[in-house]
């Protein structure tokens, strides 16, 4: 799934602290948007496992959401909400597409990597890959309810990552046919520099 559509799970799930606590609700909604996004900070790198952790992320975050029940502060409870979002966007992966640079293909085996089990968890596929059809319209979805019923700030972000998630969904397929055209371009030592998952299905 898209970074953008994490994020908005995330937002919209936290949202709900508006209804037991909403002076919380901005940083809450605000620490779900960065919790959804952080983890695909791995994506020049070790993408879906050096900063993915589908078990430990979530273990961390019943412990700062028991914390921030009980004591509640603005840092109690943003920690809680980024650690919740992330450990969402970590397991969510395993129901999206493999890791492979054409992941409509189907031939990837390695959704997101469990360090607690270590092992690659398999790719659902319920949502067939970052930017697919299914993966835009859960974004816009997600998306909508967030602009309908807050304003301000949260609308803004919500719009901007609808805005995003649509250019991106438009773009997905063509972003690798230019990466092939650069990638058959390359000088070869620079090529070597360029982490393997991306060159893997470009060569």
């Amino acid at each position: 799934m898209m970074a953008t559509t994490h994020a908005l799970v995330g937002m919209v799930l936290l949202s709900a602290t508006g209804l037991f606590a909403p002076e919380y609700l901005p940083v809450a909604v605000a620490g779900a948007a960065v919790g959804g996004i952080v983890p695909d900070l791995d994506l020049l790198g070790n993408h879906r496992r050096t900063l993915h952790f589908p078990v430990l992320y979530s273990a961390g975050a019943l412990a700062l959401v028991a914390i921030a029940a009980t004591i509640p502060t603005i840092l109690t409870v943003g920690l809680a909400a980024v650690l919740l979002s992330a450990a969402l966007h970590s397991a969510m992966d395993a129901l999206g597409g493999g890791l492979e640079v054409k992941p409509w293909k189907g031939t990837s085996d390695r959704a997101v990597y469990s360090h607690y089990h270590d092992r690659w968890i398999r790719p659902r596929r319920w949502i067939r890959y970052d930017g697919a059809p299914e993966d835009v319209a859960l974004a816009a979805g997600l998306a909508g309810v967030l602009i309908v019923f807050f304003s301000g700030w949260i609308q803004t972000v919500a719009l901007a990552f609808l805005v995003i998630s649509v250019l991106y969904g438009l773009s997905r397929k063509p972003l690798v046919v230019a990466g092939e055209y650069l990638v058959e371009r390359l000088p070869a030592h620079v090529l070597d520099r360029i982490p393997f998952q991306f060159t893997e299905d470009l060569s």
